[in-house]
């Protein structure tokens, strides 16, 4: 059995890290009657036009609707809504509505939604602010400049994945590069967060699982990085054990709101750990398959990766992972041998909970693995990802992970 502390040893007590959680998160069954209180401040703070960024069947079918234009009505703000956003958004729909929110004027953006969601309302929020506005959604994400301000950003978070409602994170796709780069800023903390459970009941099966499998990864890499800390590993491991005992639960009785509780607070926690430990191979190897394809889910495309990526990685962090991971994967002494057994054992927990497809399921070939080398490689950001990873980021180890994530690793 691993000895308690023993992920101890891999701490470096000289690495001096922040501590970060800078937004305001109301989070508990009922959260979302906190709007009032927000729109409380945006009207004191004369912010009395706001931009909201959602899609159609969110904004209905989970009910905030009613609640979100009653508040803001009571309060007399007046409000525009974008319904563009899509899984995996793209910098045209930033433009789009970058181009709504300066006619109408406005002073606040709130994102409604999951991560596509909640991230495009950063990226928005950037371009509206007086500084920024002549530069365009690709000019943000191919880092041409450095965003210091932003517009006040509010997030309502409807899913139990991304964590972007609490970090300085936000992701976009320019399609016709394939590029898919991450922005990482103090100006785009949401001022204010909603994490309410009740509005998670309405995930389909798919959501509830693939946005669980981002907290997981999130943690994964939080607590391995070079980067990674007490803080993040003491996280990554209440993460994984709240989904390990949720996920199920949610998955088969999907209105029961003591798992979405706390899969959401899984989730949450997940994004504070990995705001402060940052991420690694996982992410930086997942946003070439959905730079690509935008049509496969993110948290999909992370779990046919976490099993190679915990393969490769597993000898310079066996103490770590060995810790996080003994609610999947029972009885790991964390040494580094046992790579593979960690490796395996998480496949087939994802496999338990119904995600078996590998890369070869959806389309990705051998042929594939060069390009999507180069992508990590070049996409901008993804560099920095990459040298956090606790194994030197080489060509081949990145080829080798997606060649091991080609085709189950349980034979």
């Amino acid at each position: 059995m691993l000895l308690n502390g023993a992920w101890e040893s891999k701490v470096d007590i000289y690495n001096v890290f922040e501590l970060r959680c800078k937004t305001t998160a109301y989070f508990g069954v009922g959260a979302i009657e906190k709007f009032k209180d927000i729109c409380e401040f945006l009207n004191k703070k004369d912010m009395k036009k706001v931009l909201i960024l959602t899609d159609e069947v969110v904004y209905n079918v989970t009910g905030i609707k009613e609640k979100v234009e009653k508040f803001l009505g009571e309060a007399g703000i007046e409000y525009i809504v974008y319904y563009g956003i899509k899984p995996n958004p793209n910098v045209k729909m930033i433009d789009e509505a970058k181009k709504m929110g300066l006619d109408f004027g406005a002073k606040a953006v709130i994102g409604i939604g999951g991560g596509s969601h909640i991230d495009t309302a950063k990226s928005v929020a950037v371009l509206l602010h007086e500084k920024y506005k002549n530069y365009t959604g690709s000019d943000l994400y191919e880092l041409k400049f450095v965003p210091e301000e932003a517009l006040p950003i509010i997030a309502i978070n409807t899913t139990h994945g991304t964590g972007t409602e609490v970090d300085r994170f936000a992701v976009a796709t320019i399609e016709e590069k394939g590029y898919k780069p991450a922005l990482a800023y103090d100006s785009i903390y949401p001022i204010f967060a909603i994490d309410d459970p009740e509005i998670t009941k309405s995930l389909p099966w798919s959501q509830t699982t693939y946005t669980a499998i981002d907290a997981i990864n999130h943690v994964t890499e939080a607590a391995t990085t070079l980067a990674a800390s007490p803080y993040s590993i003491l996280l990554a491991k209440e993460t994984i054990r709240l989904v390990s005992k949720y996920l199920p639960q949610a998955q088969a009785k999907p209105g029961d709101l003591t798992a979405r509780y706390f899969l959401l607070y899984a989730s949450t926690i997940a994004g504070i750990s990995f705001d402060n430990g940052l991420l690694h191979f996982t992410h930086a190897l997942e946003h070439p398959l959905s730079g690509i394809r935008p049509d496969l889910p993110h948290g999909l495309g992370l779990a046919m990766l976490l099993p190679a990526v915990v393969k490769a990685i597993y000898p310079a962090q066996a103490e770590v992972l060995a810790e996080i991971y003994s609610p999947i994967v029972p009885g790991l002494k964390g040494v580094p041998g046992e790579a593979e057994e960690a490796a395996k054992g998480i496949e087939k927990w994802l496999f338990n909970i119904g995600v078996t497809q590998k890369l070869t399921d959806e389309g990705f070939k051998e042929s594939d693995i060069d390009k999507l080398v180069e992508l990590a490689f070049n996409t901008p950001s993804l560099d920095l990802l990459l040298s956090l990873a606790p194994v030197k980021a080489t060509k081949e180890i990145v080829k080798q992970i997606y060649m091991d994530s080609l085709y189950p690793l349980n034979k």
